[in-house]
């Protein structure tokens, strides 16, 4: 009985002693050129799969079955990869090979139904071990089908956030340009208000009740809050829209940071606030002399407008590595920990309240981050709940001499 031919499959099957000693070829339907009776399998295979054979071998004596061996040999003179099992059983071992491992599976279980004493346990041990390599390669399968449904479901999903994100900058630009349009459109009116209202106050305080003079304040510090407001949704709708210019030249620093909090004195003494400076001379700094004044004087202003009256804010300057490091520090009420994410975020303010009732628009430190990063430094924040605050701006500065 010609089990290869029988089944169809392109191998062969032989019969060995435990050494591996060719006793008889069962079948051969691959026609190997080193093929016969009386040798050694080591011998049938390539010179390069000899060793591998020999293991092969050892394998089988060790754990009296083997499955799925890849091994090269020759067949017409041209080298074929075939796959290779066996099992052992007493003094003989049995060696199937064919060219895949579908084919050596198939070749296992037609093998199997030969019908004689000898191949009782032979046909018991093929049987499992073709089972086994069954159901893992059934297993493979599901799991490339599942990892395949995986990955297209992950392309679509990735597709559609891709959609998603087209139309949120569609709509983020959109806004942008109704928040810039509405500013614009508003700061002239306002502009109007608060001039009028200084007008009244300095002109007609002496000849107006104490109420009336009061109403125009209120208007005047409503004018004046409104038109921060509208600068700043100027200022957030050109840096979001990547409008934000930066008219760079060679700026000394130090002179900058002192020329600021002199201007901002008056106001920080009307709380009865000392402003205190330390400040290093630091090499030239390329940068936009009016983006970083207001980034200082919004800092200043929170420093201010946070603190109580009697306290001091420092204004530290000084070079550390290649950065120019500006620190302002107040002694206000500080910020809670699960608060201080939203400092930079537009439109959010903490629970922290200005201690003479001034109000926030909740862009100050917005505008304030997006001028930094855009001279390619960085802004931290260090707060003590009733200790205070320390904002701390990093710019890179230029190689050079100090000014």
């Amino acid at each position: 009985m010609n089990v290869c031919t029988e089944s169809g499959q392109d191998g062969i099957a032989l019969l060995c002693d435990r050494e591996g000693q060719i006793l008889e070829i069962v079948c051969d339907a691959l026609e190997l050129d080193q093929l016969g009776a009386g040798r050694h399998l080591t011998e049938v295979v390539d010179e390069g799969s000899a060793e591998k054979a020999g293991h092969f071998l050892a394998s089988l004596r060790e754990g009296e079955a083997a499955f799925d061996w890849e091994l090269n040999a020759c067949a017409n003179h041209a080298i074929v990869t075939l796959r290779f099992a066996g099992v052992a059983l007493a003094d003989r071992i049995w060696v199937l090979a064919a060219r895949t491992n579908q084919g050596l599976t198939q070749l296992c279980e037609d093998f199997a139904l030969i019908s004689n004493e000898q191949t009782n346990a032979l046909r018991a041990a093929l049987k499992e071990k073709a089972d086994l390599f069954r159901t893992a390669r059934e297993a493979d399968e599901d799991l490339y089908d599942e990892i395949s449904e995986l990955n297209n479901e992950l392309v679509a999903m990735q597709r559609e956030l891709n959609r998603k994100n087209a139309q949120l900058r569609r709509l983020n630009d959109q806004k942008n340009e109704l928040l810039g349009m509405a500013a614009h459109d508003l700061r002239n009116p306002l502009h109007a208000i608060l001039s009028y209202s200084d007008f009244l106050i300095e002109d007609l305080s002496d000849t107006l009740s104490e109420e009336h003079v009061e109403f125009l304040s209120i208007i005047q510090s409503s004018s004046e809050f409104m038109a921060g407001l509208v600068n700043d949704l100027l200022d957030v709708a050109k840096i979001e829209s990547g409008k934000l210019q930066l008219n760079r030249e060679s700026t000394d620093l130090r002179n900058l940071v002192e020329r600021v909090v002199s201007v901002m004195r008056p106001l920080a003494g009307n709380k009865e606030i000392a402003l205190r400076t330390s400040v290093d001379d630091v090499p030239t700094i390329s940068l936009d002399r009016a983006k970083i004044e207001q980034v200082l004087n919004n800092l200043l202003s929170n420093a201010v407008k946070y603190s109580p009256a009697g306290t001091t804010v420092d204004v530290r300057l000084h070079q550390q590595d290649s950065q120019a490091v500006l620190e302002v520090e107040d002694r206000g009420q500080g910020i809670p920990e699960e608060e201080r994410e939203a400092l930079f975020q537009p439109f959010q303010t903490t629970s922290v309240r200005g201690t003479a009732g001034e109000k926030s628009t909740g862009l100050g430190l917005v505008i304030t981050k997006r001028i930094v990063e855009g001279h390619g430094g960085r802004i931290e924040v260090e707060s003590e709940v009733g200790e205070g605050s320390t904002f701390r701006v990093r710019l890179p500065v230029e190689d050079g001499s100090h000014v």
